[in-house]
């Protein structure tokens, strides 16, 4: 040994100076993201499963998380939602995992990407899982908030490849359809710089969602739609095959559908580019999408009429994954708007219950309608992030006991998951 003993144990302290400052500083922090454990979500025909048991489930939307985290004096609303949601039993959240070239954009133009805003979007992912929380993440948006497609139009336009100033051409132009590919993949293969863990490998993941309500108005037949959903769900399994696909559709019925006039809204919901059954049919899309917005899609202003038709528009979908589609249900969003003329809190509750119930029956029955993501929740100052349907739901007593309810009898049925175990046997004894 050079230098003998003289020189040994000043290097062994260096050597545990190095160690611990590692330890304190790296992987530790790596393993902190680690200690709850979550297997994938899997489908066995119309039910999800997870650890070999059916998994019906009670969640929310918050789409706003990776912008907050990308801001650090909003960034504590990331725990705090999760952990308020996860003390009401609530096991899945769904959230935007796109803004392109909008503030805290994080695809600043087609293959340009913000590492601190992909930070921001690992943050998420990481706190979820020490939460138990799992996360449905939307790849593009249909409307123009957060840039959606007509933001990837305007980017084809600006650099001379576009063929269109539609912004149906999202759909057809193979230029954008190579941005979106190239975004699609780099998310996918992103490697967590919290967790270690690429995203396509990460159980915290419950599922991808292609695009938020899709509509190509510009082809009623539905063709235009068809192509595309079938070209990036088969692209999305080419690179992850260990995660599920939805589509992330209203749940209209389409032009040659029969239920067109007996349980769409109105007559125009058949003519925007979209066809339930067809478009969910695809062997590479895992699971259909339905939203619920009653007050939104008819003209009809009466409140005991848009229960009705709630509680029928839900019947109808589980009845086609039941029957035609041998695929699980879920009804990524609903809610009823602040701006009706006759809006109550206890009228919108009432709205929430009908849809709960109907889960909680499915539930008990083994049927396709798996779960229910309320839109949307937030939490205490965020005000300008509110829409006409944003709640706190802790800051109403009924609208919260409302929730944990639901959560407690999905968990009799199925009994609870591990991360949930906690949390429930304080709220449901």
């Amino acid at each position: 040994m050079v230098g003998g003993n003289g020189l040994f144990y000043p290097i062994v302290g260096f050597i545990s100076c190095v160690a611990f400052i590692y330890l304190s500083f790296g992987d530790l922090w790596i393993n902190n993201y680690g200690d709850t454990k979550l297997s994938f979500v899997e489908r066995n025909g119309t039910q999800f499963i997870v650890d070999g048991k059916p998994f019906y489930f009670n969640g929310w939307n918050s789409y706003w998380m990776m912008e907050h985290a990308a801001d650090e004096s909003r960034k504590h609303r990331i725990k705090t939602v999760l952990q308020a949601s996860a003390k009401m039993g609530l096991t899945v959240c769904r959230t935007w995992a796109f803004n392109d070239g909008d503030y805290n954009a994080l695809q600043i133009s087609p293959g340009q990407f913000d590492e601190r805003v992909f930070r921001a979007l690992d943050h998420v992912i990481a706190e979820s899982r020490q939460h138990g929380i799992r996360l449905i993440l939307c790849l593009v948006n249909n409307l123009q908030a957060y840039g959606g497609k007509t933001q990837y139009v305007k980017w084809a336009w600006e650099e001379g490849v576009g063929l269109s100033s539609s912004n149906d051409s999202f759909f057809y132009d193979p230029s954008i359809r190579h941005y979106f590919k190239n975004y699609v993949k780099t998310v996918l293969t992103r490697k967590n710089t919290l967790t270690g863990v690429e995203y396509r490998d990460d159980p915290t993941i419950f599922a991808w969602e292609l695009i938020n309500e899709p509509r190509c108005i510009t082809d009623k037949s539905g063709d235009t739609l068809q192509d595309w959903i079938e070209e990036m769900s088969n692209f999305v399994k080419s690179i992850d095959r260990k995660h599920l696909l939805t589509v992330g559709l209203e749940g209209f019925y389409g032009p040659k559908s029969p239920k067109r006039l007996t349980v769409n809204p109105e007559f125009w919901a058949s003519d925007v580019g979209t066809d339930f059954i067809r478009n969910s049919k695809i062997s590479t899309v895992d699971f259909a999408s339905v939203h619920i917005y009653p007050d939104h899609w008819t003209h009809n202003p009466d409140f005991e009429y848009k229960l009705k038709f709630v509680h029928k528009w839900m019947l109808s979908h589980i009845e086609d994954g039941d029957k035609e589609l041998n695929k699980p249900i879920m009804f990524t969003e609903f809610g009823l708007s602040t701006e009706n003329k006759d809006f109550d809190p206890l009228k919108r509750e009432r709205f929430y219950k009908v849809i709960l119930d109907v889960i909680y029956k499915s539930a008990t029955l083994n049927k396709s309608g798996a779960g229910s993501l309320v839109w949307q929740f937030l939490v205490e100052g965020m005000e300008e992030f509110n829409d006409d349907f944003g709640i706190v739901p802790w800051e109403r007593q009924s609208t919260y006991q409302l929730f944990t309810e639901q959560s407690c009898k999905l968990a009799k049925i199925q009994g609870a998951l591990p991360s949930q175990m906690t949390y429930l046997r304080k709220l449901c004894t």
